[in-house]
């Protein structure tokens, strides 16, 4: 059984303030590159790990095995069985880079173990037992459907605190909207050798240090979100729906992860908009910047690697329209 998905990216957190009952909600884009690419057998002996060579990960990585076996034990329980399988992973990409593959990984495992055993999962059913989705919906609805994203958050009556979703053990959020994203247009993700975004406790205290958000920012972000990035990517307007995008990434809890990160990030983005990028920011925590783009943008590939001076990646890919592929 083979698996192929690929990364997302997090445009923004829309309600860190929940005056009106309800946290969270997400808005992210399903990405073609960089993917995740796995293959499952059952074994006679023990569950096993492997990475191809080209990963370049350690068969011994403890975070990207154990998130894998996890999810594998979580899978077994829900399904009351006791058996061993061999995972190889052929492509990957790194881990808390903003990129999703947290999600990704924990999706892809359970969905194999699930096929292997000829049991049919709904994606909120997935999510629920390998425990994701608990703040935003993007990396399950990605894994799910692709395309541009927008899920509605939770209730403050099922969860009331905020926290990242490696730390909330709610269900996933509904999906409010899933649109197709434009073929035409590019998006250049930069990379710059920085520190990956926050993960774990140190999440966990910058979500409960920053929050709540104030309300003016939510309803900010929700009107540009309602009446003009959703109407600019049916329409195809990339000048609207990058405006959108730069007005978002500035406030609210968006502005809280970019004041966080070094200069190099922010550097990063204002360049791709003063270079004419229409749309640009972080995804996540970063420290995985994007910018997207109607035009070629192989001369803005070859500027920015000069601007983070060979320290760090660009990658040029599009919008993804499905979900994840599962081949037997």
């Amino acid at each position: 059984m083979r698996l192929e998905t690929s990364a997302r990216l997090h445009l923004s957190l829309i309600d860190l303030n929940g005056l009106e009952g309800r946290v969270d909600g997400g808005i992210g884009i399903a990405i073609k590159e960089p993917s995740l690419i796995i293959e499952c057998e059952e074994n006679d002996s023990q569950t096993e790990i492997l990475f191809n060579d080209k990963c370049n990960i350690s068969n011994s990585d403890d975070e990207y095995t154990s998130k894998m076996l996890i999810a594998s034990k979580n899978m077994q329980d829900y399904l009351g069985i006791e058996k061993h399988y061999t995972f190889n992973v052929e492509e990957i990409y790194p881990i808390h880079q903003g990129l999703g593959l947290g999600t990704q990984l924990l999706l892809s495992t359970g969905q194999l173990i699930a096929k292997l055993n000829e049991v049919d999962l709904g994606i909120y059913e997935l999510a629920k037992i390998i425990h994701r989705g608990g703040t935003s919906g993007i990396g399950v609805h990605s894994f799910k459907y692709g395309g541009l994203l927008i899920d509605g958050g939770h209730r403050t009556s099922i969860k009331n605190d905020f926290l990242p979703s490696s730390a909330s053990n709610v269900a996933p959020p509904p999906l409010l909207a899933r649109y197709d994203f434009p073929e035409d247009w590019n998006i250049i993700l930069a990379i710059p050798n920085t520190d990956n975004g926050a993960s774990g406790t140190k999440e966990v205290n910058i979500f409960q240090s920053y929050s709540p958000v104030d309300i003016r920012d939510v309803e900010r972000i929700s009107y540009l979100t309602l009446m003009k990035l959703m109407p600019a990517v049916i329409e195809e307007d990339i000048t609207y729906f990058g405006d959108a995008i730069n007005k978002i990434q500035s406030i609210g809890f968006k502005k809280v992860e970019r004041n966080l990160q070094s200069d190099k990030i922010n550097n990063t983005i204002n360049y791709m908009i003063d270079n004419g990028i229409p749309g640009a920011g972080m995804s996540s925590f970063g420290p995985t910047c994007f910018g997207i783009t109607d035009t070629n943008p192989k001369a803005i590939k070859r500027d920015l690697i000069d601007l983070m001076d060979n320290d760090g990646k660009v990658i040029i890919t599009k919008g993804k329209n499905h979900g994840a592929c599962i081949k037997e």
